[in-house]
């Protein structure tokens, strides 16, 4: 198992040093995301200090989220006639100059509430592009032999920014609450220059990939086409709403930490621990996919799921909180690989971004409510009750999920085609793009 491990990470190691836009793209995506985590911590801090309620708090983040979630489909039938390297370019340079007027107006005055809602729509339909635009680029800078590799490569990114960003975040605002988001914005403008140096191969990035049929056209083409793959459907409905207590559970975090004295230094080293249980969980992903079925593996989030909430409504103490966690992390990398193994067989080229957005809108929809819900509850309720309330949400779709996912057949994974669906499952928490 150690030389089958060694030998995967030889091969994404050579992938990155023979690939030298795949080297541009990952450091774009790298630098973009840790500043994106960096500021999902600080956002609920600083309205917190600017004497904004927890309802306030959490509506900042979801007003990003259904800006992005809004915008997907049409930005999905966009990116699949636009040059997608150029949306990413004017993606980013849009992001940078929205989230630096924050600590720009400060230098004047105290930031405004509305800023921070203005700034977060327009971050939000910026990524509503970007994301997207990404999946497709992907395609288009790697060879499909190599592209298992590449996403390997990201995936393994993105666990080290969950890990490493919410600690530095949390640090960062400590030393000055607008640092992180000075740091957010460099880091998108550092990721603008990397992808203005990507080269896409000629005839590639740009221009309309046309369908067999004229039904395969318009912004509803990849929602169509997804729906229509029923037993993968079901999946993606409950993975929803798992993510909508995903977004719950990180606000629901940093105000019961806040409310308990806890500073943003020590807020973030505990939110940091979910991604180190991402990173654990991807090491153990190999076996678990092979030793579990597809329903085991989602069913079996919502029962750790459950659980852990239930003894969050118990007890709520620092350290049991960055152990718990960790725990409950360690299955979503095995539910990532094989939902998008599903999705990476089947989804047609020239449906590539309509059919990211449309998963991206299914899986993350509901998630945006999180935020929102999430600061009412414990605004209204307090925090044991808050927990113990998506404790039951959690348990309830569990039992409610169990006999429509032991009955639906496992996707049929067939071989890929030459053009393949990249990064169309996104992940939870902290990745904005």
């Amino acid at each position: 198992m150690t030389g089958k491990r060694a030998a995967a990470g030889g091969l994404r190691n050579h992938v990155l040093r023979t690939n030298a836009n795949l080297r541009r793209s990952f450091l774009a995506d790298l630098t973009s995301n840790l500043g994106s985590a960096l500021s999902t911590l600080a956002y609920p801090l600083l309205v917190l200090s600017l004497g904004g309620s927890a309802v306030q708090a959490g509506t900042v983040a979801t007003v990003a989220l259904a800006t992005r979630l809004g915008l997907r489909l049409p930005a999905g039938s966009l990116v699949d006639r636009w040059n997608r390297r150029t949306v990413m370019l004017l993606a980013d340079l849009v992001r940078c100059a929205a989230v630096a007027t924050i600590p720009l107006v400060a230098l004047w005055s105290v930031t405004p509430y509305w800023q921070l809602l203005l700034v977060a729509v327009i971050e939000g339909s910026a990524s509503a592009l970007f994301g997207p635009a990404n999946s497709v680029l992907t395609r288009d800078i790697v060879a499909p032999s190599e592209l298992a590799d590449a996403l390997g490569v990201n995936q393994a990114m993105l666990s080290a920014v969950n890990l490493a960003g919410p600690a530095l975040g949390g640090a960062l605002f400590a030393v000055d609450p607008l640092l992180p988001f000075t740091v957010d914005a460099a880091s998108y403008a550092l990721s603008a220059l990397l992808i203005r140096r990507i080269t896409v191969r000629p005839g590639a990035g740009a221009g309309v990939e046309s369908g067999p049929t004229g039904r395969d056209t318009g912004a509803m083409a990849g929602l169509r086409w997804l729906v229509a793959q029923r037993e993968l459907l079901v999946v993606l409905l409950y993975a929803a709403v798992i993510n909508l207590v995903s977004a719950a559970i990180d606000v629901t975090v940093i105000l019961d930490l806040r409310a308990g004295g806890a500073s943003g230094s020590l807020i973030g080293p505990i939110l940091s621990c979910a991604g180190a249980g991402g990173i654990i969980g991807s090491l153990l992903s190999p076996w678990l996919v092979r030793k579990l079925s597809m329903r085991a593996i989602v069913l079996g989030i919502g029962v750790v799921w459950t659980a852990v909430l239930a003894v969050f409504a118990l007890v709520f103490q620092p350290a049991l909180v960055a152990v718990l966690l960790t725990l409950l992390m360690l299955l979503s990398p095995a539910a990532g690989v094989v939902v998008f193994k599903a999705l990476l067989g089947q989804t047609p080229r020239h449906l590539v971004g309509r059919v990211s957005a449309a998963t991206s809108l299914l899986l993350n929809g509901l998630a945006a409510l999180g935020p929102v819900a999430a600061g009412s509850l414990y605004q209204s309720l307090g925090g044991a009750p808050a927990w113990a309330a998506l404790a039951l949400l959690t348990g309830a779709v569990t039992a409610g999920g169990w006999l429509p996912l032991r009955a639906a057949r496992p996707p049929a994974v067939p071989a890929p085609e030459p053009a393949v669906l990249a990064h169309a499952v996104e992940p939870t928490g902290s990745e904005r793009d």
